[in-house]
């Protein structure tokens, strides 16, 4: 017969006992895996639910969407005055559209693809003042994957070089692999029949009427 260490007699004291409750606590921590928390889940900055928060904290950092502008000396002066002195912009018809018809369209990318929608600000993981607000965020075991929608009057040859700049700027702040770029387009704000062209450097992967998707790596 084999010995019995003294490691295992606590699991024969009587039940309620100190040493029996330690021996199965230990048993147990050893037996279940707490899942490890995604990295960029550590990085929540502030969530566009709480609008005044997020863009108080929006306001202290450069964002996706102020990375989408940066392309020319003046651009870069201006964002800078925005940080400081803040914007006018508050908006127009089109970005009101825009606002209307993401939840549709973010619905329609939970379907097709398992991308969640998201409203939560990130921050890098080497610089708490670079930040960025996805459309959506999805992960598998090997992935992190990201969405931006956009809505748009003018069927694309090409996805604008200010979306790529923004799509990538997200990905380098989340530490994403690749981002689902979905737009729609519409004609004096209705939703057009026929599907626009979609480009990108992973090719077209779906379409769905007036919804075109492409992957950007």
């Amino acid at each position: 017969m084999g010995r019995v260490t003294d490691t295992l007699l606590p699991l024969f004291e009587p039940a309620g006992s100190p040493a029996q409750a330690e021996a199965v606590a230990a048993a147990a921590a050893s037996a279940v895996r707490v899942p490890a928390i995604a990295p960029h889940l550590l990085r929540i900055v502030a969530d566009s639910t709480d609008w005044a928060a997020w863009m108080r904290a929006r306001n202290q950092g450069i964002t996706a969407t102020d990375v989408a502008k940066l392309a020319t000396p003046k651009s870069v002066q201006n964002a800078a005055n925005d940080k400081m002195n803040g914007s006018n912009f508050g908006g127009n018809t089109y970005t009101d559209h825009g606002r209307a018809r993401e939840p549709v369209i973010a619905a329609w990318v939970l379907e097709r693809y398992g991308i969640e929608p998201s409203t939560t600000l990130f921050h890098a993981a080497g610089h708490r003042r670079h930040l960025a607000t996805p459309d959506g965020v999805g992960t598998d075991a090997r992935t992190l994957e990201l969405s931006e929608i956009k809505t748009t009057n003018k069927a694309w040859r090409s996805i604008p070089r200010s979306y790529m700049r923004q799509v990538w700027w997200q990905q380098y702040v989340l530490g994403a692999d690749r981002t689902l770029l979905v737009w729609e387009q519409h004609r004096d704000f209705c939703r057009s029949v026929r599907s626009p062209s979609a480009a990108g450097s992973s090719g077209t992967r779906t379409r769905s009427r007036s919804w075109s998707a492409t992957r950007t790596s």
